[in-house]
């Protein structure tokens, strides 16, 4: 597998147009960082890290309204990819949905929010948007 971070937003994607609960992807320290940030900013209901031995796995419960069932991941996208990253400046941290969705950036602080990464002024790659 050449992108695994692109593999962990296609499952999730996938699992959201299928309406399922629950998704399993393998376990990574990149991923598990994604995972908790989605949980913190209401995108997923609960998550799980299981170690089965190897690498482990993450059980994801995707979120929906219980009324008329829309997910709560209306898009998410990768944006740096290994053929062509994406940096930016502490400066230059796009606005996802003019403020309304979010992007996930992997900074020398470790993985965060551009919301975040403005308070700590600090950039990074852009791993994906979230809205």
């Amino acid at each position: 597998m050449t992108d695994p971070i692109a593999d962990y937003l296609t499952r999730i994607r996938n699992a959201v147009k299928a309406r399922h609960r629950i998704v399993n992807i393998p376990a990574s320290n990149l991923k598990k960082d994604i995972t908790r940030i989605l949980h913190d900013k209401g995108y997923i209901l609960n998550y799980k890290f299981e170690d089965d031995g190897l690498q482990g796995k993450i059980k994801i419960a995707l979120k929906y309204n219980p009324e008329n069932k829309i997910p709560a991941i209306k898009k998410i996208e990768r944006v740096s990819r290994p053929g062509l990253r994406k940096y930016c400046n502490h400066n230059e941290i796009p606005r996802v949905l003019n403020g309304l969705g979010v992007a996930i950036l992997s900074t020398s602080k470790g993985v965060m929010t551009d919301k975040e990464a403005n308070k700590e002024n600090v950039g990074g790659e852009i791993v994906c948007y979230v809205h």
